[in-house]
Order: structure tokens, then sequence, then C-alpha cells
């Protein structure tokens, strides 16, 4: 994350590599990247002649480096951007002739997505001595809120704690759907305002008391009769609350229930750590915790593996959402 941001400073300052390798599970900071390079490095004048955009499945690595040796007409530069490079994963490693050496007037981005570049092999040795290599990294869940509340404030908002948890438990930690949802939320509310759950209720569909993050907390607490309201809330409206994504969130939640009950150390700070999740919800796995020992923790993953098996119809006759979320709740409680 920290890392983006520099290339992306160093290049307003006019520090331009030859080469930009960027890969790895996250796209959002991929794409962030070579856009900035397709929106800033030419004027709009020197675009026409000096940019253009390749894709991987249409290309080779010969027809890429042709391209990135031609010469910038009446402009200081031009731009290669390759999207979709992943597709060139069999050949990726025959770039490296054109990497020893690149052309000085080609700004060559590569964006290779979901991928990684094997660090023991020659090419990425010499993008990292000519160019520049960036691994994108997936965020883990306890970072993502830390994201979500910086790239807002560099927008002119602000998030309640609770309402980024929110959008957290119910997008996940895909940073390209997460910033979608943010710029819905920016086209109507005012830059100062503080963006809470009741904006996300109404402008992007979440309900803010019956979600997956409230079921949760409701079943960690052995609050039965708010966990029996979420679940019937979701089993009228199995649309907006598929089954698969409860059963996944409980899933996780419980794993780490089972990590939590294994630890020797159970500080908030090694337990957020080891976990690898918000301090905030450490609280909730510590209560959690109390209301169900590791043989019931055991026994309930057992349960949600055999759930998840009949939501897939493996073993058992088709059934409804609605009442795969009921058989749910009772075979956690």
């Amino acid at each position: 994350m920290d890392e983006a941001v520099q290339i992306v400073n160093t290049i307003k300052k006019g520090q331009i590599s030859p080469i930009y390798f960027l890969y790895g599970e996250e796209a959002y900071f991929i794409d962030k990247i070579s856009d900035y390079i397709g929106a800033k490095v030419l004027t709009e004048e020197e675009k026409g002649f000096n940019q253009m955009v390749l894709y991987g499945k249409d290309v080779s690595i010969d027809d890429i480096v042709s391209n990135a040796k031609r010469y910038p007409m009446m402009a200081e530069r031009q731009v290669v951007i390759v999207k979709e490079a992943q597709h060139l994963s069999r050949t990726i490693e025959d770039l490296c002739s054109y990497a020893e050496n690149p052309q000085q007037s080609t700004v060559l981005v590569i964006c290779y997505k979901y991928k990684k570049l094997d660090k023991r092999k020659k090419l990425h040795k010499i993008i990292k001595k000519n160019g520049v290599i960036f691994e994108s990294k997936k965020l883990y869940e306890n970072q993502v809120s830390d994201w979500l509340r910086k790239h807002l404030l560099s927008n002119g908002y602000t998030i309640s704690h609770k309402a980024s948890l929110l959008l957290v438990e119910y997008l996940g930690t895909d940073l390209g759907k997460i910033s979608k949802e943010l710029d819905k939320l920016k086209l109507v509310l005012p830059k100062e305002t503080e963006i809470n759950p009741q904006h996300i209720e109404e402008h992007i569909g979440i309900s803010k008391d019956y979600n997956n993050f409230e079921l949760k907390r409701a079943i960690g607490d052995r609050d039965i009769v708010k966990a029996t309201k979420i679940i019937n809330y979701f089993a009228q409206n199995t649309k907006d609350n598929p089954f698969i994504l409860t059963i996944t969130l409980l899933h996780s939640f419980f794993t780490q229930l089972l990590q939590y009950h294994g630890l020797s150390d159970h500080s908030p700070k090694n337990v957020a750590s080891t976990l690898r999740i918000n301090p905030y919800f450490v609280k909730e796995i510590q209560t959690a915790a109390r209301n169900y020992p590791m043989k019931k923790v055991s026994a309930i993953i057992s349960s949600l593996r055999e759930m998840d098996l009949k939501g897939k119809g493996v073993g058992a006759s088709p059934m409804k959402e609605a009442d795969l979320l009921k058989e749910l709740l009772y075979k956690i409680v």
C-alpha cells in the first residue's frame, strides 16, 4: 500500500523508469499505478502517437519488445502498457533480453495480475536493477479498514469505525469492489461527511442491523433471539444475503476461535497479530471463547462443513436457502 503511493510520488517528481513490472494478487494497486502512468506521463497531445495499450492474450513477448523499441514521435518518450500480461506466464522470461537494455525513451508497464513472478529467476533480478518491480499483495482483513479510512481521508471524508467494519464484513477484502461502493457514497454525500452505517444502508443497501457482522456478534454472544431475527431476515432476503456468504464468514469466525483456544498467550496484541484480525474484534473473540469451548467449536466447524455440502446439493436433496439458514443456526446453538 505505502510502496504503491511511493511509486506514484516518484513519478510525480519526474523520476520515471523505463520498465514497471506490476504483479500480484491484489489487482487494485496494479490498476492504480498503471492508470496513473497512462494518465500523467504524457500530455493529451502526445498520447495520440506515443501511447499504446496491448493485451497479453492478444500479443507475444516479441510484439511487446517490438513496440517498446519504437522511438517516440514529437515527444520525449512513449508509453506502452501491457494489460492482462499474466496470459504470457509461459514466455514471460523471454523479456529478459529487453529488460537488460531497455529503451530509455519508452515507459513499458507490465500488468501481471493474480500471479507471482519467481524472485529466483533472471527476469525479476534484471527488472529490479533496471526498472521498478512491485508486488501487489492482498491485504488482510485487519489491514483493509485502515486502507479504507486513509482512502476516504485523502478524498475529504471520514468514516465511523462500525461503518468501516460493516463494509469489510460485507464486501470482503477486494479493494476494487470496496472502491466502487465508496464511489457511490462520494457521489451523494458532501465532502467532510463522516460516513456512518445509516449512509451505507441507504446508499449501498447493506442493512445496519441485519447483516453478517451483527449475526457473527449475536452468535458469539449466544444472543439467540437476535441471531434468530437476523436469520429470519436473511431467509426473506436470500438474494441480498446468500447462504454461501454467511456460511463462509461463520466458518472463518469459528476457525479463528479454534486458533484462539490453541494460543498460550491471550493478550489482545498477540491475538490480533496471530489471528490477523482488527484489534476491535479481540473482545468479540474473547467473549465467544467463553461461550464456546474448544470441543464445541470443533463440533460446529464440522457441522458448518456438512451444511456447506448440503448447500451445494452434495449428499442431500436440494434445500431452499431459507431452510439452510435456519438449520445452520440450529446446528450452531
